[in-house]
């Protein structure tokens, strides 16, 4: 059978299974999964929501980084690459994943769901990578001020980006070689099987999840340190002031990073848990299991809003982006005077 063929159905075989059947769980025993209506129901319901906001918050967060210029800034050249990792998701494997969930089982063929699998890999190691590299930037920033300006240059922050997505797909590629990414109809989708490897799955949560979580730590711990020692006014008085607003812009990415945490580390904690004991594969309920999922998907469209309610410089561009596309939907109103949209003000306030 040619694995190349798009009307393949993923076999026991080659790791990934049909449609209606499930991927080996931890210990080499199949899952028995038994679809009942209103939780897929409700998975579907979150999805949808997701995909939605997801789309249309992080293409917001885009437009407004490249319309605004208080917002272009060296740190968010790392908001925009976030939000482009959280957009690929939205684009293409949730989708297919909400296909799975209305037909009960993958639909798609064997390619597009190693492309599926693919691609969310490549998001969550993309938002993580770039959530350190959000950390590294605020740091520098806060507490190495000095340096800052050298140091993230415009050159140097694209040089930075780039390396983080190098280093994201290198460190996806290898799911492809051991063969990880496979379709579970727990969750209806094509993703990484934990039982594959438990030295893998480790090397992948420590790599992946714990060591990028310790760097961003570390980060916020210093930041939050230094504040609370100038707010005390333990520091000599010479040292740099820490302004307002840039107190503001560290609490939004500290939020950022919080969401991301909470959100993903019940997946990983499974995945560690089940690869160091393979007979915590049977222990584990198959809810918790598909909730820890749901609730790393979700993550994806959860950071354009929290720029929206925390930074006042995204919120008044949300809010100029949404004016414009009044206009532009009723330009007729617009011509005829009546108030929809004020060209002149909203040119103002870009300018301001």
């Amino acid at each position: 059978m040619d694995p190349m063929r798009l009307d393949r159905e993923p076999t026991a075989a080659t790791g990934t299974l049909g449609p209606r059947n499930s991927t080996p769980a931890a210990g080499g025993e199949a899952p028995q999964h038994h679809a009942v209506p209103w939780v897929a129901t409700l998975l579907a319901g979150v999805l949808i929501a997701t995909i939605v906001v997801d789309v249309i918050g992080n293409l917001l967060v885009i437009v407004s980084v490249f319309r605004n210029r208080k917002l272009r800034k060296a740190g968010n050249a790392f908001v925009v690459s976030l939000a482009f990792a959280d957009l690929v998701v939205a684009i293409y494997p949730y989708p297919l994943v909400l296909t799975a969930i209305f037909n009960d089982g993958w639909i798609a063929g064997y390619i597009h769901c190693q492309i599926s699998g693919f691609l969310m890999g490549l998001s969550v190691i993309g938002s993580i990578f770039n959530i350190t590299g959000i950390a590294i930037n605020r740091y520098c920033y806060i507490c190495h001020s000095l340096k800052y300006d050298k140091l993230f240059s415009n050159s140097n922050t694209m040089c930075y980006v780039v390396l983080v997505w190098a280093l994201t797909i290198l460190a996806i590629v290898p799911n492809w070689f051991v063969e990880s990414l496979q379709y579970d109809p727990r969750v209806y989708s094509c993703t990484f099987a934990q039982s594959v490897s438990s030295l893998y799955t480790i090397a992948v949560v420590v790599v992946h999840f714990i060591l990028p979580i310790g760097i961003v730590s570390y980060c916020y711990l210093r930041i939050w340190i230094l504040v609370i020692q100038v707010r005390r006014r333990v520091k000599p008085d010479s040292r740099p002031k820490i302004k307002p607003h840039d107190l503001r812009n560290f609490l939004t990415m500290f939020v950022v990073f919080v969401l991301f945490a909470v959100c993903w580390a019940p997946l990983n904690l499974i995945g560690l848990a089940v690869a160091v004991d393979s007979t915590l594969g049977r222990a584990i309920p198959e809810w918790l299991f598909t909730a820890s999922y749901f609730m790393a998907y979700f993550n994806s469209c959860l950071n354009a809003v929290v720029y929206g309610v925390l930074n006042h410089n995204f919120r008044k561009e949300y809010k100029r982006i949404n004016e414009r596309h009044r206009c532009a939907t009723a330009s007729l109103h617009c011509l005829h005077g009546v108030s929809v949209c004020n060209p002149l003000q909203t040119q103002a306030e870009t300018k301001g």
